[in-house]
């Protein structure tokens, strides 16, 4: 099955879409934003992110494996896609100076300017496979790799979406309620996600060259995607007193992207 070029320029564009839309609920806030709802949203986020890994990613790459004719060692390729996305992320996060969800600044980070910057770059460094995702699915389509369908692709991207706007409103709503505009808090927030079209054209382009790497390409954006989750979202979820609203929220979210890609994808 293939696809054309405004499909697949609309998918890889759900997603900012989503952080854009969350980023603007900075304009509707009337205080600052609750720790329950903060910590309910990121544990949403999670369950959303986890879930698109495994059934948009994880299993359509062992399924190809095995269409290879791997048999039982079809899930061999995914595993090492897995290790090489987290890797990949492990990396990002410790060449590149950043600052997590709630942290305090380090030492040598004085000015509150210089916070937010790296707040922004930490979100942005994270977002990059949750572009990379709907990319690659959008290259299997183009090369009319088993298994693939715009269905699929679509399906991730909304999830990916909804996933980003929770991710856009925890990113704007703070920095305005720490005493930052609303309109440069919406602009920073909105910016975090915009380098997920950008990944999704540059993955789409890479992996479109190199049709039999598909199984591990797919398992990679998956490992990436569960680094964040892992290594960010869910200890955000669930520090100090909110792992009941982090859990719930990661509940509903795996229980939704579940159901979204079993119906539609």
């Amino acid at each position: 099955m293939s696809i054309s070029t405004q499909s697949a320029a609309l998918i890889l564009t759900i997603p900012f879409i989503g952080t854009t839309l969350g980023s603007a609920c900075v304009f509707l806030m009337k205080g600052e934003l609750s720790r329950r709802l903060e910590h309910f949203l990121l544990g949403f986020a999670s369950g959303v992110m986890t879930a698109a890994a495994v059934w948009s990613l994880l299993l359509p790459s062992i399924d190809q494996s095995a269409a290879e004719g791997m048999g039982k060692l079809a899930a061999i390729p995914a595993a090492i896609g897995v290790a090489a996305g987290m890797l990949a992320l492990l990396g990002l996060d410790n060449l590149i100076p950043h600052l997590h969800l709630n942290s305090e600044s380090p030492e040598g980070v004085h000015s509150e300017l210089s916070r937010k910057a790296m707040l922004c770059l930490a979100v942005t460094i994270h977002n990059i496979p949750e572009g990379m995702a709907p990319g690659i699915l959008i290259a299997g389509l183009m090369t009319g790799s088993d298994g693939m369908t715009i269905g699929a692709a679509l399906t991730l991207a909304i999830g990916l979406a909804i996933q980003n706007f929770p991710e856009g409103a925890v990113i704007s709503m703070p920095l305005a309620g720490g005493g930052t505009g609303k309109l440069r808090a919406f602009v920073l927030g909105t910016l975090s996600g915009a380098v997920e079209p950008l990944a999704g054209i540059l993955t789409v382009f890479f992996a479109a060259s190199f049709v039999s790497m598909m199984p591990l390409f797919l398992s990679f954006a998956a490992g990436a995607m569960l680094y964040v989750v892992v290594e960010e979202l869910i200890p955000e979820a669930s520090g100090n007193d909110g792992s009941d609203f982090g859990t719930t929220g990661f509940g509903f979210g795996f229980i939704l992207m579940m159901i979204l890609d079993k119906v539609f994808g």
